[in-house]
């Protein structure tokens, strides 16, 4: 099939800085590794389109409060391009995202350090469950590579390999990672880790969904819903050092879910300003990194 492209113009409701958001996420490694790049004002990368598998190429452009999102590929473009608003949150209503802020001082003082800034995530629930594997009980800087070849050796043109493709690979792998991503290859294949499906339903709800997969356990479960599938409000539980933030921006004790109370309906854009604000306090006093 041949390849064609759509352009579509999108407004942004809230507040948001393509660039903020950018700097994030070309931050964040397997992102990073995925393709992602800057050329003038544009934010470009390739991705695996969730509706069909097929490989698509986007650009993204800020014009004010809009959007204005070309994908091309040879597959469902109207998909990809929503796809593309999921994983950079351009499909999120914020106008109430300012008022989190009115009511909670720390995550005023987060929104301050990073102005508009709006989770970006996996380019799907897929790719978020595939890096769950790959860096389960391994530093993050061999589960990148252990990406990066994936991707080079099986990928298409800097897309990820389709499920179909990943299901019958054999990988030289540590420990069961090859069982297990043939055991994610047959939940996409399935539907499971449908990106749309996994956030028109409850977060809790699809988590449990998530963690039926062989090889993802809690953790690995709420990265995909609440990175890959970029559920806006959402607590993760398993994750110690935003217990520790929490602990250090609010006093040791502090109880999550309480603080939390005044981040909704926006909890993971919360936590996610939180993570923001502590790496950017960790990268000061660090120094710049080499």
């Amino acid at each position: 099939m041949a390849a064609a492209s759509l352009v579509v113009e999108r407004p942004v409701l809230g507040p948001w800085s393509l660039a903020v958001s950018r700097t994030f996420w070309e931050g964040f490694a397997p992102a990073a590794l995925a393709g992602a790049g800057t050329q003038q004002d544009a934010l470009r990368t390739v991705f695996l389109g969730d509706a069909d598998w097929t490989r698509v190429e986007t650009s993204v452009v800020q014009d004010g409060g809009t959007a204005r999102v070309e994908v091309s590929g040879a597959g469902d473009l109207e998909a990809a391009a929503e796809q593309v608003a999921r994983f950079l949150s351009l499909d999120v209503d914020a106008t109430g995202w300012p008022d989190v802020g009115r009511r909670d001082p720390v995550v005023a003082r987060a929104q301050d350090a990073v102005p508009g800034l709006r989770p970006c995530g996996f380019h799907s629930p897929y790719e978020a469950a595939v890096w769950s594997v790959l860096s389960q009980r391994v530093r993050i800087t061999h589960s990148a590579a252990l990406r990066e070849r994936l991707v080079e050796r099986h990928g298409e043109d800097g897309a990820f390999p389709a499920p179909v493709r990943l299901r019958g690979l054999e990988l030289d792998l540590p420990g069961r990672k090859t069982e297990y991503l043939h055991a994610v290859a047959e939940a996409a294949l399935d539907g499971v880790l449908d990106g749309r499906a996994l956030r028109g339903i409850d977060p809790a709800d699809a988590v449990a969904r998530v963690q039926g997969v062989k090889g993802l356990g809690p953790f690995a479960s709420e990265l995909v819903v609440l990175r890959g599938a970029n559920a806006p409000d959402a607590l993760p539980r398993h994750e110690a050092r935003l217990v520790a933030e929490v602990e250090e921006q609010y006093g040791v004790g502090t109880d999550l879910d309480d603080v939390a109370e005044a981040w909704r309906p926006f909890r993971t854009w919360a936590v996610v300003h939180l993570r923001a604000m502590r790496e950017q306090r960790t990268h000061e006093i660090a120094g710049p990194r080499a």
